[in-house]
This record gives C-alpha cells, structure tokens and sequence, in this order.
C-alpha cells in the first residue's frame, strides 16, 4: 500500500493563513491580495479583542479584597501587568485599523519612506509595516545612533 501525497499546504503565523503566491505578472497589491492582508488583520484584530474581553472579565471575577497587604500587592501587580499588556494591545488594535484603512484607499503595501514596494513576505511577517526593509534599517540605525 503506497501513501498519498497530499499537496502541501504550508500555513504560518499566528492566524494559521496560507501565504499568498503571487502568479506569474500579477500586479502589485491587486484585489486578491489586499483581501488576502484584509483577513490576516481582521483575524489578529479579533484575536487582540477576544484577549481584551477575557482580561476584563479575569479582572472582574478575581478581584478580590484581600486582608493581607501581600496578597493584595501581589494582586495590584498582576493586574497592572496585564493592563499595560492591554494598552500595548490597544495600540496595535489601533494600527491595525490604520492599516485597514490604507487597503481601503489603495495605499496599502507600499513603504511611506521612499514608496516602493514592501512585498508580500514581509508584509505577512508584519502586515503593519509601513517601511520598507530598507527604510526599516536606515531607520533603526538611525534610532541607535541616537541612543
């Protein structure tokens, strides 16, 4: 008995997508691929809401007045932990709009630099870079330098 191949269905990320495979003369950023980084935002940006939501109602159910200053501490600091994590997460939600709104327009996929290309790998590495990994670099040596 010989197995079947089964084609390979190579899927990344946290939102478990195919990569877009670009045919052959395929215009930059056409209609199928700002769909394609449509959905892989949309799914990060339920994915960050859903993990909001479940904050607040741990934060509900397991706050608690305890009488030991220790354990109240220790409480106080788990929760400022996870609201810090949840001010990051909202200002992701908030990029990821920003980028949603650049598909919208047709401006999305292009580095806001020097508006060439970003590509389609990095930009489903990073679907909110806004630089390309040109401009990235520049920018981060830039940013070392100053430091």
């Amino acid at each position: 008995m010989t197995a079947k191949k089964r084609p390979e269905q190579s899927h990344t990320g946290p939102f478990n997508f195919t990569p877009y495979k670009p045919k052959k003369g395929e215009e930059y950023m056409n209609e199928k691929q700002e769909n394609h980084f449509r959905g892989i935002l949309n799914a990060w940006k339920t994915s960050l809401m859903e993990e909001v939501d479940r904050t607040v109602h741990h934060m509900q159910d397991e706050a608690a007045n305890f009488p030991d200053p220790n354990d109240r501490a220790t409480q106080e600091s788990e929760f400022s932990l996870e609201l810090r994590t949840r001010d990051r997460e909202r200002k992701l939600i908030k990029k990821i709009d920003d980028t949603l709104s650049l598909i919208d327009t047709h401006e999305y996929g292009f580095c806001e630099a020097c508006g060439v290309e970003i590509g389609i790998r990095r930009l489903e590495a990073r679907p909110t870079a806004t630089l390309c990994i040109d401009c990235k670099t520049l920018d981060e040596i830039r940013e070392k330098q100053m430091s």
